[in-house]
């Protein structure tokens, strides 16, 4: 009781204090009372300018770095679009959100963009009726605003990398004439990858704090939908492993599996096999980076686990994907239905190294190639590596999210005042026990632990306050990790 009495006087002294024209409370006394400890705006600046400038003073390029990288094998056109002003457009009436695995109908696209606008999480889903499908497709490029873009995981990754005047980069997919025009000039496109129509992709996208009824974004996002046959078949897949015999890459980065899951069961089922036949051609020697994307079917996401990423050497993925796969495999956390606000460091630590043990080679006699994860989501990124496979991890996990950081923004370069931090300082290595108390440092802003033979390298992220455009942060992250990450050569795969 006296406690309490204590507190409540000393809080009234501290009132009078900062009216008694004295603004700052004596420090003994804030720590007496308990309040918690508040950054000012001044404080949270130097906290961004702390990370940015660390970052541009810590990045550096590997000493071994890539000449040549393939990349395969979704390529479109995205429409981007105001998603609640689409929908009004289409006469659309708001109401409760339901997600769909495949969208059929205008309702279903309603529903699901609902379900997910909600919650401020990105997705992507198939749209079966064609015909619907190009109205609502002419509806949108016509929609005061739209824009058109190089869309596809596969083309927004070699865009990215066609940054860098040094690289070449081939690039195989359903590449149409609009495309083609839009891409970098730097970019190869095999003549047998060019086709006479373009493939749309439609971008809904929202901004952090948009209504629509009762419904409210949390967060900028987006929602992706499309007819897309040429992509949903990866009929590009055969064309782009032939052409690397010619081209020689160092690297080959593959996408658009995801993209299968909306053509059926019957059809994904006997696809998948002829994709994973064609994967296994190439080279051991040359690595290979799967590019992960919004998938619903557990099924399709089992049959990838267990006969894709052992092939391959590096997944990039966010988080609602991660959660997917735990959920699919049964794994760490799989009873979450989804992340409640920014997701755990230590839960996603824990399905990170649950993947690499379970289908990487943390155990030196796997057969797996599986050796690194780059994970991303909107507060920071986590690199998880098995030891002597990769490095200059540090500095491609922080060039991942710097690059998150100025290209939603739409900038070249960090601005402080345009950003925000929104990672945790302090969190744990586990969300079970024993498990190690782990902090920001943000002069230098990369926390690493260990966890038997995985190593794991975190960074915040200094989030966009105002997103000028969402797509493509995934593809964008990815790369630049790439970039900058090196392949030991005393490990061959």
């Amino acid at each position: 009781m006296w406690r309490k009495a204590s507190a409540a006087l000393l809080l009234a002294l501290a009132v009078g204090y900062f009216y008694g024209g004295s603004p700052e409370l004596p420090e003994q006394l804030l720590q007496y009372i308990g309040l918690p400890n508040v950054q000012t705006a001044s404080q949270s600046d130097s906290l961004e300018q702390a990370i940015s400038a660390a970052w541009e003073a810590l990045i550096t390029l590997p000493s071994r770095q890539w000449s040549k990288v393939a990349v395969g094998v979704n390529a479109c056109v995205d429409v981007v679009v105001s998603g609640v002003g689409l929908l009004q457009a289409l006469a659309l009436d708001p109401g409760t959100g339901r997600d769909h695995e495949v969208l059929h109908s205008k309702e279903d696209l309603k529903e699901t963009f609902i379900h997910f606008m909600e919650r401020g999480a990105a997705a992507e889903r198939f749209f079966s009726d064609e015909e619907v499908f190009q109205r609502i497709a002419r509806a949108a490029a016509e929609y005061p605003g739209a824009k058109l873009y190089v869309g596809g995981n596969a083309a927004l990754i070699g865009q990215k990398f066609a940054t860098y005047p040094d690289l070449m980069v081939l690039l195989c997919g359903p590449v149409g004439p609009k495309l083609h025009e839009m891409l970098d000039e730097q970019i190869v496109v095999p003549p047998e990858s060019l086709q006479e129509t373009d493939e749309f992709h439609l971008i809904l996208e929202y901004k952090a704090g948009e209504q629509w009824a009762s419904t409210q974004a949390p967060q900028a996002n987006r929602f992706i939908f499309s007819h897309d046959v040429s992509n949903g078949e990866m009929s590009s897949l055969e064309t782009f492993v032939a052409s690397l015999d010619e081209f020689q890459p160092e690297l080959v980065v593959l996408s658009g599996f995801h993209m299968m899951e909306g053509q059926g069961r019957e059809l994904w089922g006997e696809r998948l096999k002829e994709a994973v036949a064609a994967v296994a051609d190439i080279p051991k020697d040359i690595p290979i980076h799967l590019e992960l994307a919004s998938m619903t079917d557990k099924d399709f996401m089992t049959r990838l686990m267990q006969e894709v990423l052992p092939i391959v050497s590096s997944v990039g993925l966010n988080e609602q994907e991660l959660l997917f796969l735990s959920q699919a495999g049964d794994g760490p956390h799989a009873a979450l239905a989804a992340w409640k606000g920014s997701p755990d460091v230590g839960r996603v630590s824990d399905i990170l190294l649950w993947t690499l043990e379970r289908h990487g080679r943390t155990d030196p006699s796997s057969e797996s190639e599986l050796t690194r994860i780059h994970f991303h989501t909107l507060a920071y990124h986590i690199l998880a590596t098995v030891d002597g496979y990769w490095g200059n991890q540090a500095a491609a996990v922080m060039a991942g999210a710097r690059v998150a950081s100025s290209q939603a923004c739409g900038l070249r370069a960090v601005d402080v005042s345009k950003v925000e931090l929104k990672a945790p300082l302090e969190f744990h290595s586990s969300h079970f026990e024993p498990r190690e108390q782990l902090s920001v440092n943000p002069e230098e802003p990369v926390t690493v632990w260990h966890r038997g033979n995985v190593t794991f390298h975190l960074t915040p992220v200094l989030v966009c306050k105002r997103p000028l455009r969402t797509v493509g942060l995934g593809d964008a992250i990815s790369a630049e990790g790439l970039v900058y990450s090196e392949l030991k050569s005393q490990q061959p795969f």
